[in-house]
């Protein structure tokens, strides 16, 4: 009874891995979409991978790969999202859904968490050098400006938003270190830069602020009063400072 037990599960294991093998690409894909919706992520990405693998040019195996960048997403693997990602918007170009792709990639930068020692100690973000932003708003900008009517355009517009900030902050970090160091040159630059590519950001003032500081430093009164003169104009309340968010905690 033994040996026929174990035969008959020898059995039922072969035929499961034969079905595997036999099974179509439409199954395959019914499959790894249910363990979508149940949270298997994991289980997901094998099962869509399998179906790439087997069946590359059937209609599943081409949805497949937009699934495989949300799988990977909700794995928290950034570096496989991303090359699903690219690699979709590479042999997709004007796939009806190119728009998500790029949104996903944009999420995935997006939401770099800070390490566990900035939460400890409470670090300032808006002193790391912020790559990942940027290549997260280089994102979120093709969803906004070449799918404007894309379902993710407004939500890739509101992160836009506050990635610009981001950076404007992380400019102002480093004309703020020139400063201290009395590189007003370069500290005129970066404040210059902001105002170009950041205007009308919260990092705005704070460059008028520099430039307005680092011209006096120069000796240059001309170009501070008139730095000084926009400062006012477009400012004339008293500096008031809040409270800093962390910028993890913004949506």
């Amino acid at each position: 009874m033994l040996i026929a037990s174990c035969l008959a599960l020898g059995g039922c294991k072969a035929l499961r891995h034969h079905d595997d093998k036999v099974a179509s690409p439409e199954s395959l894909y019914d499959k790894a979409n249910k363990e979508l919706k149940d949270g298997s992520y994991g289980q997901a990405i094998k099962s869509l991978e399998a179906l790439t693998a087997r069946f590359p040019f059937s209609d599943p195996a081409r949805q497949s790969r937009i699934d495989l960048i949300y799988a990977y997403y909700k794995m928290h693997e950034k570096e496989s999202a991303v090359d699903a990602a690219d690699s979709f918007i590479r042999e997709n170009p004007t796939h009806p859904r190119i728009d998500y792709a790029y949104y996903i990639k944009g999420l995935v930068y997006f939401e770099r968490q800070p390490n566990f020692m900035e939460k400890f100690f409470n670090g300032d973000i808006s002193k790391r050098p912020p790559q990942d932003l940027r290549k997260s708003f280089e994102a979120f900008s093709r969803v906004v400006t070449q799918y404007p009517q894309s379902a993710y355009a407004a939500d890739a517009h509101q992160r836009m938003v506050y990635v610009r900030n981001r950076l404007g902050d992380y400019e102002i970090h480093v004309a703020n270190y020139y400063m201290e160091r009395g590189a007003y040159v370069a500290a005129v630059d970066r404040a210059r830069y902001v105002l170009e590519n950041y205007d009308g950001s919260p990092a705005t003032r704070d460059a008028l602020e520099i430039m307005a500081q680092a011209y006096t430093k120069l000796e240059l009164p001309e170009l501070a009063a008139d730095t000084q003169k926009i400062l006012t104009t477009n400012y004339p309340d008293p500096r008031t400072r809040k409270t800093k968010k962390h910028w993890w905690h913004v949506f």
